[in-house]
């Protein structure tokens, strides 16, 4: 489960650093009928001000008062949502780092004595993971464990687990 908003990677135009930090504000602006709203971000090393486009030259009467009014509070719930949505990101063109915005909730340790262990992982929002890190760190091994426990075919799972998934999935562990 996220922790806080994530890292935005994109090029900072005043010093050339590129992580900006999202702290949920942001800015609207109405053009007689036509409204722009940004999500503003800050560079970490020089503090410059960014703004990822949320809506662009779009009429009023198209934006449904419920998102005009969370913009306007300064939502920080909307901040997440909009990061993570894929035309934010494209539109903007922009990655996100998640290193140290997630933490590991396993519900408790009364499973690891077992045998067998069935394992249904759920995310509480879409961040890309490696499911060989998740597991190690949720059965208390090392990845080079895990990675054998994989090849031994004492772990497994429907999905691939090399690389990184940001959706739901299950495995079996077979000590």
């Amino acid at each position: 489960m996220p922790t806080c908003l994530p890292t935005v990677l994109r090029r900072c135009h005043t010093c050339s650093s590129e992580r900006f930090r999202a702290n949920g504000k942001f800015r609207v602006n109405a053009n007689h009928k036509l409204l722009d709203a940004w999500l503003l971000v800050l560079c970490t090393v020089c503090g410059d001000t960014a703004k990822l486009t949320v809506l662009e030259r779009v009429n009023v009467r198209s934006v449904q008062p419920e998102l005009l009014d969370r913009m306007q509070d300064n939502d920080p719930g909307l901040a997440a949502e909009l990061l993570q949505d894929p035309l934010v990101r494209r539109r903007n063109r922009i990655a996100l780092d998640w290193a140290g915005a997630w933490r590991l909730d396993t519900g408790g340790s009364d499973h690891l004595d077992r045998e067998v262990i069935d394992v249904s992982v759920r995310f509480a929002a879409r961040i890309p993971v490696r499911p060989v890190r998740l597991i190690a760190e949720g059965c208390g091994l090392s990845r080079a464990e895990v990675e054998r426990l994989i090849t031994e075919g004492r772990l497994v799972s429907a999905v691939r687990l090399g690389g990184k998934l940001s959706d739901d999935f299950t495995f079996t562990l077979k000590r």
